[in-house]
């Protein structure tokens, strides 16, 4: 046997699977395939579900920074209004105000509540001007809110104001 007859030999012995037949191809199934398009959809979805979920949140935060930012205003409005023996300012009146409505910076509608008791250790809603000390109460919620936490977490503030000499 001489040296080509040999190698010859030896490549068709050594290596039977990496003979390919004519027209034969390697690459990957169908199944395979299916099922690897599968694996990768289950992935996005739960990426999908937290964006949504992120978006979602962050919307009704930015719309809870919103409310605070209205609360913030109408107590610092109260809280600069007259309340000496001499003098106070008509804002200060006790009782329940209508609610009012409010048109926010991006165009959402908040309702705004003020309760001033001007007896806060009877319960209920006192009015008596007289008295020196008020109980004030903003409340500031959304119109129409969105299912979740936005419908049962309304902004409130509760302070007390003392009549000044």
């Amino acid at each position: 046997m001489n040296f080509n007859e040999m190698k010859i030999r030896t490549k068709s012995i050594c290596s039977p699977a990496k003979q390919k037949r004519a027209g034969e191809q390697s690459g990957f199934t169908l199944v395979e395939v299916v099922i690897a398009m599968v694996v990768l959809l289950i992935a996005m979805l739960g990426v999908f579900v937290t964006f949504t979920w992120a978006i979602s949140y962050n919307a009704g935060n930015n719309s809870r920074s919103e409310a605070l930012a209205i609360l913030q205003g109408e107590v610092e409005f109260l809280r600069s209004a007259k309340f000496t023996s001499g003098v106070m300012d008509s804002t200060l009146v006790g009782g329940t105000r209508s609610t009012v409505t409010v048109t926010g910076d991006n165009g959402n509608l908040f309702v705004v509540d003020v309760t001033i008791d001007d007896d806060p250790f009877t319960a209920g809603v006192q009015v008596d001007n007289a008295l020196s000390l008020k109980e004030i109460t903003v409340t500031v919620a959304l119109a129409s809110p969105t299912p979740g936490w936005q419908t049962s977490v309304p902004a409130v503030v509760r302070f007390q104001r003392v009549r000044a000499n």
